[in-house]
C-alpha cells in the first residue's frame, strides 16, 4: 500500500468501504450532485437490532489499497456504485460492460454493487432490478436515497454472513493463513502443520473477526476477539498482525470512550455524518455516554466492557502498535496512519506534548518516492494535526514548507495561486496578522525575522500571480509594521522595490479581496514620517474673528436654574476636551502643524500631504515636503480652506510615500499628543490689508505692549517736526467691508508727550465704504513728535562755562548774544555721552494703530477682526532751549522773553518766532533770542470742572493749571525752527520750560494802570506837547482782582534822565503842576474802573519824565508790589510855533 489517506481517524475501522464512480462520460457537477446525495446516507440502524451501520464514501480509491482489506477490513472496498448517462437503448448494452468491468477492478473484495442510469427511458428501463436503477434525470431521482438504505441493508446481510461464518469455531477446518501482499513470498514452503503456523493463523483469524465484528457493530464482541488476537499473536511474535490487533483494540475502545468521533471538523467535512452525536450513540451503545463521553457511573460501564482500554492505555498500546509497524518497510503506510490517528485522539485527550511526539515519528516515516501534490498534501496534513493540538507555530511551518513545495523547480507549472493561499494560512501562526492595527498597541509579537521573511514570500508570491496590488499592499505591511527590525540596507531595499512596483500600480487605501474571499485591509503609512504632535493653529492674530460683547451674553450662559449642577460641569468638560477655544473663519486659510520626524537612513520625500477633515466642506490643499535623514522633529504645516461654516473635526491626514496613499487618521496614531481636533468655523468676514508710505521697521514692538501688530513702520523725526502716515486700506477677501472703527494706543514711554501725537479725520475714509473686494481707501495720519525742549543737564553744564547764566537772573539787556561752541577746546574724541548729537539723545516713540473692522455674514452674527499696525518713531533733537528768563519792556503790558537756543543737528538751522526775523544757528551752536509778548491774563482762564475738582487732589490741579498756561504762551510765541539743507521743518516748545517766576513776569498785574497825557495812553513812545500849553494827565486804575481795593494817594515826581546814570528831580524851574502834584483815587470795587486827574506846565524844551510814587499806607501795604506797576510817562517838551 503506497497512498497514505492522511484523514484517517480510529472511528474508521466500524465503517464499510464503498466507492462511487462514473462510467462513461459524465459531466462533474451532475456526478457530484448525486454523490453528495449519496453520502448523505452515512449511517442506518440494523433492524430488530440495536446496532448501527456506518459507511465510508470514495470517489476515488487506489485498488492496490484494497489489496490491505484482509489486514483491516475497513480498507476493504464492500460496495461499488457506478452513475452513468445513457440516453438510448443501443448504448445500453455497451454501458452495462462498463459497469461489469469496473466491477471487476475490486471484484475480489465487493460485497454487492449498483448502477444508476440517468436518461434512459423505455422497455428496458421499466423492467424490474435489484442492481440497477434508472432515473429520467438528475433532478427527478428523488428515490436514490432509499435505493441506497436497500444497497447498504444488503452489505449488511453479507457482512453479516462473513462475520458468523468465520467466527464460528470449526475446530475439524483448517483456518487459512490471511497475509499481506508483501508476506505472500516469505510464507512459501513453510510448514503448514507446525503449532506456530497454526497459533499465526489463529491470531490473525481472531484479529479478522474482530474487524468484522466492529464493522457489524457488535464493540463488545470486537474487543473480546481483539484481546484474544493479541494474546495468541504476542506468542508466535507475529508483529505485524499484533500492532494491527492493538490497533483495532485501540479503535474500538476510542468508538467507546468518543461517541462523537476524533475526527473533529476535517472528519466531519470528510465523512459527512460519519460519527454519531452522543444523544444518537446512546440508543445503539450498550453503556450510555455523557457528551463529553465520560461515564458518570464508571464501575458500571467496566463491568459492561471490561475488555474496552482506559484513555491512557488507548495511547500505549498506540504506541506499541506503530512501534510493532515500524519493525517493516513496507508497512509505512500503516504507521503513519496509526501515528495521525493516536494524534486524533490524543488532541480530544488535550494531550499536547505526547501528540507532538507521534506526529514527529510522522514526520520521518519514510514512504515511496511521493509525487509533489502527495508531498504537499502530507505537509498540509501535518500542518492541520499540529494546529488541531495547539502547535500554532509548527503547524504556519509545515504549512509553509508545503506551499513552497507548490512552486518546487520540478513542477513545469508551478501553482502561484496554491503557493499564496496557504502562507496566508501560515500567518496566525507566526503571530501575523494583515491587519496594520494589531501592531500599533502594545509590544511586538512573534519573530519578525520569520514574519519578514514570510511576508517577503507574500510579496514574491502575489506578484507571479500576476497581481501587483498584492504585492504593494504586503510590501507596504511589511515597511509599516517592520520597520523598526529592518536594517538600514533592507530599508533601502524594501523601499526601492516599492517604488519599482508602484510604478505600475500605486498602492490605494481600498480594501483588496483575496481569492479565498477574504479581505486585505489598507495599510496606511502612520511611520513614515512618524507623527509625534498635532496642534491646530489659530488664524494670525490680523485676521483673529472676535465677537462682539453682548450686554446679556453673560447671563445666558446656562439655563440650569442650581448654581451648581454635575451634569452641566460634565457636559462642558467633555467639550472643553474636544473643542478648542478659538475660531475658523469660512474661506480663509488654516493651518494644522505637524511635528514630525523621518525614521529613514536617507531623505523621505512626501508628496500630496493634506488634511482629513468631518463636519464641514473642506478644501485641502496639499503640501510637498522633504525631510532629511533620520531628522529630529520637524514641524510641518497643512493648510486648507473651509467652505461652509459649522463645527469642524480634524481627523488626520492623507500622505502619498513611495507611490502608496495613505489617509492616517489620528485615532490609530499611538503617542500622539494633539490639544484637540474640533474647532468651530464662522461665517466669512472681509480681510483687510494695509500698505503705508512709510518703510517697514526692523525693529519690534516692546514685548510687554501684549498687542500683536501685522506691520511695523518706522520713521526719523526731528524733536518738534509733523509728518503725515498715508495709509491705503485694500479688501483683499471676498466679502465688503462695511464697518471700520480706529483707535490708537501709545506705549509705555518715560518722555512726555505734548500735544496730539497721532491724529486723524475718519470721516473721509468712512464716506469710502461700503469697500467692496479688491478695492482701495485712503487713510491719513498725521505724526506730530512734540518731546521736552529743555537741555539736559551735562549740555547745560557744558554751555555754562562759556559766559552764559542759567542761574534765571535778568540779563541787562535784551541783545542777543552769540556764544561759541566749546567743541574746539575738547578732546578729538570726547566721551560719547557728551556729544550734543549722540544717539543716545534720540527718544524711541512706540505707538500701535487698531483698526477694529467687519462685514459679510460674520458681521451679522456679531463679529469682527482687529488690524494692528506698529509705529516705531525716532525722535531725534532739534533744538535745545538751554535757558529762559524775561525782561521787562517799556509797556507795562509787555515783557521780553529770552531763550537760549542751541542748536543739537549737524545741518545748519533757522529758528523763528511769530513777527521776529530768522536766527540762524550753525551745528553746534547756541544763540540767545529775545522775544516781546503780550502779556497774559491767565485769570482769565476756565478752571476744571467741578467733578473733576472734587476728586482731584490740589497738586494735580495745579500742574494742569501750569500746562494750560505753558500751552496758552506756546501758541502765542509760534516758534518754528527749518533746517534747510533737509528741507524738514518744526515746531519749539516751550511749554515744559517755563518756571513759576517766568510765568509771573509773563503775566498781567490784577491791578491796571494806565497813564494818559492829552488823553492818550503813553505807555511806549513819548507823548509830545508845546512849551507852555497845560497837559491834562489823568491816571486810570482797573480793578481785575476778585477783590475791593483802595483808596490810593499818588505823588507824581518830573525828573531828567541825563543818560549817564544821574536823573535829575530839580525841576521847580522847568516844570509846574497846574493843580496839585497829588492824585487821589477812590475804592474800586472788583472789575470796577476809577480815574484822577491832573495837569502839567512845561516851561522849556527837553525830554521829561514822570515817576509816579504811591503814598506808604494801609491799602497799599496789604497788596504785593507787582500790582502797583505803571508805566513810566516819557514827555516831550517842544518849541511853541511862533
Amino acid at each position: 500500500m503506497s497512498v497514505p489517506d492522511y484523514m484517517q481517524c480510529a472511528e474508521d475501522h466500524q465503517t464499510l468501504l464503498v466507492v462511487v464512480q462514473p462510467v462513461g462520460i459524465v459531466s462533474e457537477e451532475n456526478f457530484f450532485k448525486i454523490y453528495k446525495r449519496i453520502s448523505s446516507v452515512s449511517q442506518i440502524s440494523v433492524r430488530d437490532s440495536q446496532r448501527v451501520l456506518y459507511i465510508r464514501y470514495r470517489h476515488h480509491y487506489p485498488p492496490e489499497n484494497n489489496e490491505w482489506g484482509d489486514f483491516q477490513t475497513h480498507r476493504k472496498v464492500v460496495g461499488l456504485i457506478t452513475i452513468t448517462d445513457c440516453f438510448s437503448a443501443k448504448d445500453w448494452p455497451q454501458t452495462f460492460e462498463k459497469f461489469h468491468v469496473q466491477k471487476e477492478i475490486y471484484g475480489s473484495t465487493l460485497y454487492d454493487s449498483r448502477l444508476f442510469v440517468f436518461g434512459l427511458q423505455g422497455e428496458i428501463a421499466e423492467q424490474p432490478r435489484t442492481d440497477v436503477a434508472f432515473y429520467p434525470n438528475y433532478e427527478d431521482c428523488q428515490t436514490v436515497e432509499k435505493r441506497i438504505e436497500d444497497f447498504i441493508e444488503s452489505l449488511f446481510i453479507v457482512l453479516e454472513s462473513k462475520r458468523l461464518d468465520r467466527a464460528t469455531d470449526k475446530s475439524g477446518d483448517k483456518i487459512p493463513l490471511l497475509c499481506v501482499p508483501f508476506e505472500k513470498k516469505d510464507f512459501v514452503g513453510l510448514d503448514t502443520d507446525s503449532r506456530h503456523y497454526k497459533k499465526r493463523c489463529q491470531g490473525r483469524m481472531r484479529k479478522h473477526v474482530g474487524d468484522l465484528c466492529l464493522q457489524a457493530g457488535m464493540l463488545q464482541d470486537s474487543l473480546v476477539h481483539y484481546h484474544m488476537s493479541v494474546e495468541l499473536l504476542r506468542s508466535v511474535n507475529d508483529f505485524l498482525w499484533l500492532g494491527a490487533a492493538l490497533e483495532g483494540l485501540c479503535s474500538a475502545s476510542v468508538i467507546y470512550h468518543y461517541p462523537g468521533g476524533t475526527g473533529g471538523e476535517t472528519g466531519a467535512r470528510r465523512f459527512q455524518g460519519s460519527s454519531l452525536p452522543a444523544e444518537a450513540a446512546n440508543r445503539h451503545r450498550p453503556g450510555a455516554l455523557t457528551t463529553n463521553g465520560i461515564n458518570p457511573d464508571t464501575s458500571a460501564e467496566i463491568g459492561r466492557a471490561k475488555n474496552c482500554l482506559s484513555p491512557e492505555d488507548i495511547i500505549d498500546k498506540y504506541k506499541e502498535a506503530i512501534s510493532y509497524y515500524s519493525k517493516y518497510k513496507n508497512a509505512g503506510v500503516i504507521e503513519l496512519e496509526a501515528c495521525v490517528k493516536a494524534v486524533r485522539v490524543l488532541a480530544i485527550q488535550k494531550r499536547s506534548m505526547e501528540a507532538s511526539e507521534f506526529l514527529q515519528n510522522a514526520v520521518y516515516i519514510n514512504l515511496r518516492q511521493l509525487s509533489e501534490e502527495e508531498k504537499i498534501q502530507r505537509y498540509s496534513i501535518l500542518s492541520e494535526l499540529y494546529e488541531l493540538i495547539g502547535f500554532h507555530r509548527k503547524s504556519a511551518f509545515f504549512k509553509r514548507v508545503a506551499a513552497m513545495q507548490c512552486v518546487a523547480p520540478s513542477i513545469a507549472e508551478p501553482g502561484w495561486r496554491a503557493c499564496y493561499k496557504l502562507l496566508l494560512e501560515t500567518l496566525p501562526g507566526y503571530s501575523l496578522s494583515l491587519d496594520p492595527k494589531d501592531f500599533s498597541k502594545g509590544t511586538h509579537r512573534g519573530w519578525a525575522a520569520v514574519q519578514m521573511r514570510l511576508l517577503h514570500e507574500l510579496v514574491y508570491a502575489s506578484r507571479r500571480m500576476g497581481n501587483p496590488a498584492l504585492s504593494v499592499r504586503h510590501l507596504s505591511f511589511l515597511l509599516q509594521t517592520m520597520l523598526d527590525f529592518l536594517s538600514d540596507q533592507e530599508k533601502k531595499d524594501v523601499t526601492q522595490s516599492l517604488e519599482n512596483y508602484t510604478c505600475k500600480c500605486p498602492g490605494t487605501m481600498e480594501l483588496l479581496t483575496l481569492p479565498g474571499g477574504p479581505t486585505l485591509p489598507p495599510v496606511p503609512f502612520t511611520k513614515l514620517p512618524i507623527v509625534r504632535r498635532v496642534k491646530l493653529l489659530n488664524l494670525p492674530a490680523s485676521l483673529r474673528p472676535q465677537k462682539m460683547k453682548s450686554l446679556l451674553g453673560q447671563n445666558v450662559s446656562t439655563k440650569s436654574p442650581f448654581i451648581y449642577s454635575p451634569i452641566i460641569a460634565h457636559n462642558r468638560g467633555e467639550e472643553r476636551n474636544k473643542k478648542i477655544d478659538f475660531q475658523w473663519v469660512q474661506g480663509d486659510v488654516c493651518e494644522v502643524q505637524l511635528m514630525v520626524y523621518n525614521p529613514m537612513p536617507f531623505e523621505l520625500r512626501v508628496e500630496n500631504m493634506g488634511l482629513l477633515t468631518s463636519g464641514v466642506e473642506f478644501e485641502s490643499l496639499p503640501a510637498a515636503l522633504s525631510l532629511p535623514a533620520e531628522s529630529g522633529l520637524y514641524p510641518v504645516t497643512l493648510v486648507g480652506v473651509p467652505q461652509t461654516t459649522g463645527t469642524i473635526t480634524v481627523n488626520g491626514y492623507h500622505t502619498t510615500v513611495f507611490g502608496v496613499f495613505s489617509d492616517c487618521l489620528l485615532d490609530n496614531l499611538p503617542g500622539v499628543k494633539t490639544s484637540g481636533s474640533t474647532v468651530e468655523v464662522i461665517p466669512a468676514l472681509p480681510r483687510l490689508q494695509i500698505s503705508t508710505s512709510l518703510p517697514r521697521s526692523a525693529h519690534s514692538l516692546q514685548p510687554s505692549s501684549g498687542d500683536e501688530t501685522s506691520t511695523n513702520v518706522s520713521v526719523q523725526l526731528y524733536n518738534g517736526e509733523t509728518q503725515q502716515l498715508v495709509i491705503k486700506l485694500e479688501n483683499i477677501g471676498m466679502e465688503p467691508l462695511e464697518k471700520l472703527e480706529v483707535t490708537s494706543k501709545i506705549l509705555t514711554t518715560k518722555e512726555k508727550l505734548y500735544g496730539d501725537f497721532l491724529s486723524w479725520n475718519l470721516e473721509e475714509t468712512l464716506a469710502q465704504f461700503p469697500l467692496q473686494p479688491g478695492k482701495v481707501a485712503t487713510f491719513v495720519v498725521n505724526i506730530k513728535v512734540k518731546l521736552d525742549f529743555s537741555c539736559q543737564e551735562n549740555l547745560l553744564q557744558d554751555l555754562s562755562d562759556d559766559g552764559i547764566s542759567v542761574s534765571g537772573f535778568p540779563l541787562c539787556s535784551p541783545f542777543r548774544q552769540v556764544v561759541r561752541p566749546r567743541v574746539e577746546s575738547k578732546p578729538v574724541n570726547p566721551p560719547e555721552g557728551s556729544k550734543p548729537g549722540d544717539p543716545s539723545h534720540v527718544k524711541t516713540l512706540e505707538a500701535i494703530l487698531n483698526f477694529k473692522y467687519s462685514g459679510g455674514p460674520g458681521h451679522v452674527e456679531g463679529y469682527y477682526r482687529n488690524l494692528s499696525l506698529g509705529l516705531h518713531v525716532e525722535a531725534e533733537p532739534s533744538v535745545f532751549f538751554t535757558r529762559v528768563s524775561t525782561l521787562p519792556a517799556t509797556s507795562t503790558r509787555q515783557c521780553h522773553l529770552l531763550l537760549d537756543v542751541f542748536n543739537s543737528t549737524e545741518h545748519e538751522l533757522t529758528i523763528s518766532a511769530r513777527g521776529n526775523e530768522e536766527l540762524i544757528l550753525h551745528a553746534g551752536e547756541c544763540q540767545r533770542m529775545a522775544i516781546q509778548v503780550d502779556k497774559f491774563n491767565f485769570e482769565s482762564f476756565p478752571e476744571s470742572p467741578g467733578e473733576k475738582g472734587q476728586f482731584a487732589n490740589p497738586q494735580q490741579l495745579e500742574e494742569e493749571r501750569q500746562e494750560a498756561r505753558g500751552l496758552e504762551i506756546d501758541s502765542k510765541l509760534d516758534v518754528h525752527w527749518r533746517i534747510p539743507s533737509l528741507k524738514r521743518r518744526g515746531e519749539a516748545s516751550v511749554e515744559g520750560l517755563l518756571n513759576q517766576l517766568v510765568l509771573e513776569h509773563l503775566q498781567l498785574a490784577p491791578l491796571q494802570w494806565d497813564v494818559l497825557v492829552d488823553g492818550q495812553p503813553c505807555d511806549c513812545e513819548a507823548a509830545a506837547c508845546r512849551v507852555g500849553d497845560p497837559v491834562r494827565l489823568e491816571v486810570r486804575l482797573t480793578n481785575r482782582s476778585p477783590r475791593s481795593v483802595g483808596p490810593f494817594a499818588l505823588t507824581v515826581a518830573p525828573f531828567q534822565d541825563h543818560q549817564n546814570g544821574v536823573h535829575n528831580y530839580d525841576l521847580h524851574d522847568a516844570v509846574s503842576f497846574v493843580g496839585s502834584s497829588t492824585f487821589y483815587l477812590d475804592a474800586v470795587q472788583p472789575a470796577g474802573q476809577s480815574a484822577c486827574l491832573g495837569a502839567l506846565l512845561f516851561l522849556y524844551t527837553g525830554d521829561f519824565f514822570l515817576h509816579i510814587r504811591f503814598h506808604q499806607d494801609s491799602a497799599s501795604k496789604d497788596l504785593p508790589p507787582s500790582w502797583f506797576c505803571l508805566p513810566s510817562v516819557h514827555v516831550r517838551a517842544l518849541e511853541a510855533p511862533a
